[in-house]
């Protein structure tokens, strides 16, 4: 290994998988909604919220529909929660999983942080633990694995950061963080991380094979 990173610890919706804002976008353009009106409804009181709640489990599906639909309503728009959610899914990179077992084979730990909701099926759920999920078996790839909607604490909180760095048992500058929200890329960086913010899969696989001096191919 180069340098002295030990670890790379991955988001998982709109890093390993496709961004959920392209699906956000298409019910948006499905329904004839302005584009981006879910990110505007989940930007609002971001840390109680009804996303919020979701993803730290405080609230189950059904109370999320309600919440989300009345937050939608106070904006201007008919949009319910249950409808969100079913296009949470998100499609799985082919290149980024094969750099996690390039990552592996190079001697790097892989850990992974993930905002996630506790129902559904998806990469934005919590995870099912049937092996024969596809997304179980990205995840079954990393050491460790924090979620949300099991912590009960969601990025970008600096403890979720922290958290992972003590599982690990390293330093947080021994790591490297790649999330698709800067928000979320803020915190680990202010912690010490090596933060990489992904607007592509192409990009982030650029920067990470720059930052580690190995080839990482898109």
């Amino acid at each position: 290994m180069m340098g002295a990173f030990k670890a790379v610890i991955f988001d998982f919706g709109g890093v390993i998988t496709a961004s959920p804002f392209e699906a956000f976008n298409r019910l948006e353009e499905e329904r004839g909604l302005p584009r981006d009106f879910i990110r505007q409804v989940n930007s609002a009181r971001p840390d109680s919220n009804a996303w919020a709640l979701f993803e730290r489990a405080e609230i189950d599906a059904a109370r999320f529909d309600a919440l989300f639909a009345a937050e939608a309503a106070a904006l201007g728009h008919a949009l319910d929660g249950a409808s969100v959610l079913a296009v949470l899914s998100g499609s799985i990179r082919p290149a980024m999983v094969a750099a996690l077992d390039s990552l592996k084979a190079a001697g790097y730990r892989l850990a992974c942080i993930t905002n996630n909701v506790p129902t559904g099926h998806g990469a934005g759920m919590a995870r099912s633990g049937d092996a024969r999920d596809a997304y179980e078996q990205v995840f079954a790839r990393f050491e460790q694995v924090i979620e949300s909607s099991k912590a009960g604490v969601r990025k970008p909180d600096p403890r979720i950061y922290q958290m992972m760095c003590d599982r690990l048992g390293l330093a947080p500058d021994q790591c490297i963080y790649l999330d698709d929200l800067g928000i979320n890329c803020k915190p680990a960086a202010a912690l010490g991380m090596q933060a990489i913010k992904v607007t592509s899969g192409e990009q982030a696989l650029a920067d990470l094979s720059a930052l580690l001096g190995i080839a990482l191919s898109s």
